[in-house]
């Protein structure tokens, strides 16, 4: 990825939870990716749609893909499917799609039930460690840690992604007044 960046603009991919959810493959409200093990060939096709629009990167569907996300809610996806397996399907999918083209492939943690419950840095972290751990094992470029709503979630994601080598990219939901805890970005 940072190759690519030296050389221009990168294109991502996105829009999975959105778009899968309007083609009734994703669940409202839980918004999490367990249609890459029930409906892969939904996600191949959108990985697709993307590559073929101009997509240089393959973000594999993990939002809200953390075990505590999985179980939270009601959502049963966590225990009949798995944390793991939800994780490393998702990631062979955008690997699959990546191959046809000349994409990189990402695996992206998101903001967890762990932390809006105050479990500590060391239970949020082991969250995260989940799914960093199968991203590195199926060969992702790089990580992103996504759509955080307060600093210091996301201070700990990064920390744990960075123990790995791959490189790690980061965005989060903030406004004026800094994230959910007022907390500034500055």
């Amino acid at each position: 990825i940072l190759e690519r960046l030296a050389a221009g603009p990168v294109i991502g991919d996105g829009g999975f939870v959105f778009e899968l959810e309007k083609r009734g493959y994703v669940k409202a409200g839980p918004w999490t990716p367990e249609a890459a093990v029930e409906d892969p060939e939904a996600v191949r096709q959108l990985h697709r749609e993307f590559l073929r629009a101009g997509s240089d990167v393959m973000q594999a569907f993990t939002f809200y893909a953390s075990e505590d996300k999985l179980m939270n809610r009601g959502n049963k996806a966590g225990q009949m499917i798995g944390v793991e397996a939800i994780n490393r399907a998702a990631a062979e999918l955008a690997k699959s799609v990546a191959a046809e083209g000349d994409a990189l492939v990402l695996g992206g943690l998101s903001q967890c039930p762990s932390y809006l419950s105050g479990k500590g840095k060391e239970a949020v972290q082991k969250e995260f460690k989940k799914q960093i751990d199968v991203f590195v094992d199926t060969g992702m470029d790089f990580l992103l840690c996504e759509y955080f709503e307060h600093v210091e979630e996301m201070e700990w994601a990064i920390e744990e992604c960075k123990k790995t080598k791959l490189p790690v990219g980061a965005n989060m939901c903030i406004g004026p007044d800094g994230d959910l805890h007022g907390v500034s970005a500055a």
